[in-house]
């Protein structure tokens, strides 16, 4: 029995620098989704996306570990790593869902969850070693919240109420 084994330790697939490399690059691609929400809005901002991404990283390289250390049958691996992934999927879908409220006929945080949703997307990709996908997926994605909010309340003229008009829709005062 090998030492490091002995104290919990085990062989990875991937080197262990390179996991570290894939989660430490989730956490930059979900704080850049995530400070955009910190800074314009009331809900979910810089730590929850960083910590999304980060989560789906993990458990998309905890996946792909795990199917390697399976035994391979007659018929190849008797695994499907997708499932894990789907698994993150409606993991994150759920925590989105938790950040969507009606308050009367209005309809906030679908915004957040859409963000942390693709935090998760952006974290799976970086585990997969898809570096440049998910740190132009996240950069279109600060694109997309900063310039269209801009868009939305200065060409739309979308205001509601006199918090609305004075704030923005859930933005911070």
């Amino acid at each position: 029995m090998d030492v490091g084994n002995s104290f919990g330790l085990v062989d990875t697939f991937l080197p262990q620098h390179i996991i570290a490399i894939r989660l430490l690059m989730a956490a930059i691609f979900g704080a850049m989704i995530g400070f955009e929400r910190e800074i314009n809005t009331a809900e979910a901002g810089l730590r929850t996306h960083i910590l999304v991404a980060v989560a789906a990283a993990l458990f998309t390289i905890l996946t792909f570990e795990i199917f390697h250390t399976i035994e391979f049958g007659p018929n190849g691996p008797q695994a499907d790593p997708i499932r894990a992934v789907e698994a993150v999927t409606a993991g994150i879908a759920f925590l989105g869902a938790g950040a969507i409220f009606r308050s009367g006929r209005n309809v906030q945080g679908l915004t957040t969850g859409a963000g942390m949703w693709l935090a998760g997307a952006v974290g799976v990709a970086t585990a997969l070693g898809f570096y440049v996908i998910a740190g132009l997926v996240a950069l279109f994605a600060v694109l997309v919240l900063a310039v269209l909010r801009a868009f939305s309340h200065k060409v739309l003229g979308h205001r509601g109420s006199e918090t609305e008009a004075k704030f923005g829709r859930g933005e911070k005062p």
